[in-house]
């Protein structure tokens, strides 16, 4: 028999969520309208957002009960979910079962995503705090004790720190916006200036202009890993808030200011994920030819176009100008006034400005030689 279902198309979606679709989780006005097309028009899309802090799972099911659309995991990239690869050899090393500092997020929450991925050895700066409480003297117990585990044996080292025991860690995660930058920040820059990842240690090599970096970062101290740079978005404030990237910018500022920074020198290493990064939207790609190859029926032949649908000039039409796709697929920016874009020439000019997302989709449509004029 033959098939008798249509070609998917060769053309794809891509929507951030705050200030695309959602803002501050409550639905932005025709998100449905516009997500409810293209589904039943067999049109693929996948959520593309800096968000984070939630498994996926929790996520999608959050969204798909808001936007009354039906959505799953497949079809959705949040900033750290690119991590997951972090634990099964992926990167530099296999992280699975070396001891992960996973900061930001609310409570224990991104903890539990950071073990869903696989990470088999995960503490949180409650942790920290509560086993060393003189750490950083400005901080109230009380949050922390709820959201706290025991330091597992396998974390401590045998190198001494004030006649005790220390924490090794072998890498930093900032899955999500943190909550406590001030502690937060204090305890990476320890662990920046540490022996080999050894809290409570200062290296040796620190300030030694002989070395690459001025020996900062040379003394086999974690890696650093960003899930996202975003210094803005869009919250139920009427003007954008800070992000992680705001986050980014105090602990570099903070480095830079006791390690002289660039003008002695000295460089941040750090390894960024998220939009704008390359890495973050080839992974989103990889996703988009998966979901369209599960689409039921059909033929889903090469994918030629993808229209970035995004309210952040800095990470959303950045990231889709810049984009170089390995398979050769061409993505347009679109770029809504619906979130943290607030008029004016942008600092990254998308290929057209449009009020919300429904006339994104309509834009992306038309330009594929689709009617639209019976859409309204």
């Amino acid at each position: 028999m033959a098939n008798d279902q249509p070609k998917i198309p060769s053309f794809a979606f891509a929507f951030d969520i705050d200030g695309v679709l959602l803002r501050s989780s409550q639905p932005l006005p025709r998100a449905h309208r516009a997500l409810s097309y293209l589904q039943t028009h067999r049109i693929p899309f996948v959520l593309l957002t800096n968000g984070g802090g939630k498994s996926e799972q929790e996520r999608v099911q959050q969204i798909s009960q808001l936007l009354e659309v039906p959505l799953d995991t497949s079809m959705f990239v949040q900033s750290h979910t690119p991590f997951a690869e972090l634990a099964n050899g992926h990167g530099k090393e296999n992280l699975k079962d070396k001891c992960i500092l996973v900061v930001g997020g609310e409570g224990d929450k991104c903890r539990r995503v950071a073990e869903g991925y696989g990470f088999n050895n995960v503490i949180i700066p409650s942790d920290i705090i509560t086993a060393y409480p003189t750490l950083w003297p400005f901080v109230s117990l009380d949050s922390h004790r709820p959201f706290a585990r025991p330091l597992a044996q396998s974390a401590y080292s045998n190198q001494q720190s004030s006649g005790h025991p220390t924490v090794k860690v072998d890498a930093v995660m900032v899955f999500n916006d943190p909550r406590d930058w001030a502690l937060d920040i204090q305890l990476v820059l320890d662990l920046l200036l540490s022996i080999g990842g050894h809290l409570g240690t200062l290296s040796t090599k620190n300030g030694d202009s002989n070395l690459p970096n001025r020996g900062y970062q040379q003394d086999g101290q974690p890696e650093l890993y960003f899930s996202n740079p975003d210094l803005f978005w869009a919250a139920a404030y009427h003007l954008p808030r800070l992000g992680q990237g705001g986050f980014q910018a105090a602990l570099e500022g903070v480095f830079n200011a006791v390690t002289g920074g660039p003008e002695n020198g000295v460089q941040l290493h750090k390894n960024l994920f998220g939009k704008p990064t390359q890495g973050t939207f080839e992974f989103a790609e990889n996703r988009l030819r998966q979901h369209r190859t599960a689409l039921p029926g059909g033929d889903a032949g090469k994918l030629r176009s993808v229209y970035m649908v995004g309210d952040n000039p800095e990470s959303d039409i950045r990231g889709a100008n810049d984009y170089k796709s390995p398979t050769g697929s061409k993505w347009d920016s679109i770029l809504v006034r619906s979130g943290v874009y607030r008029g004016g020439k942008p600092a990254h000019e998308p290929k057209v400005i449009v009020q919300d997302v429904w006339d994104a989709v309509r834009y992306g449509l038309r330009k594929e030689g689709v009617d639209t004029d019976e859409m309204g």
